[in-house]
């Protein structure tokens, strides 16, 4: 890995959509991510990644809460730190219960959540796994609450999140401290694998 802990090099982020690129991180984040600086090496894969992530966000069939708490339960069981932590982050600014987000890498355990939400969690992790588990059982609830159009679009939120977390791990792109940047709580301990839940 480099001194940075990723494993590819951040590459100087230039010209005029560097420029375009670098303002809006500033915007969003209050400083340029060393990620965008390792994607840079590939600006097709970059503006395509980019370019369907903000598609993903225009979607309205699902509300935003359990499309949130899906990628980041995603992000918790691949061992995504960034975008655990850019998801909660992104909460605050999309008006979600912070204090339910923070919890949402032990949700199995925790108090806080509806049937609804634990079942799109569930169904996040299912879909997750290599090979996926997912059964017709997780479905129905799903299909009932969130009708045909819901569970596709949240099946399409799962698929991108193992896409964004898969690539940051394969890469080596970790926490950039976004949430703690701005004062948020810690995010809840993931239990380790094989604890009692």
């Amino acid at each position: 890995m480099t001194t940075s802990g990723t494993r590819i090099p951040a590459a100087p982020i230039t010209g005029l959509y560097g420029a375009l690129v670098k303002k809006f991180a500033t915007k969003m984040f209050g400083s340029v991510p060393e990620s965008l600086g390792v994607l840079w090496h590939h600006q097709p894969a970059l503006k395509a990644s980019m370019s369907y992530g903000q598609k993903l966000q225009k979607w309205d069939v699902v509300d935003e809460t359990l499309k949130t708490y899906a990628h980041m339960a995603v992000a918790s069981m691949i061992g995504c730190s960034w975008c655990l932590d850019f998801n909660y982050f992104m909460a605050r600014d999309k008006g979600l219960d912070l204090d339910m987000a923070r919890e949402v890498p032990n949700w199995r355990a925790s108090a806080v959540f509806s049937p609804l939400e634990r079942q799109v969690m569930e169904y996040a992790e299912a879909a997750s796994q290599t090979p996926p588990t997912v059964t017709d059982e997780m479905v129905e609830p799903l299909l009932a609450a969130l009708g045909p159009a819901g569970v596709v679009e949240l099946t399409s939120v799962i698929g991108f999140a193992n896409m964004t977390t898969r690539s940051n791990i394969a890469l080596g792109i970790e926490s950039e401290g976004f949430s703690a940047a701005c004062g948020l709580k810690p995010l809840a301990e993931r239990p380790a694998v094989g604890s009692p839940a």
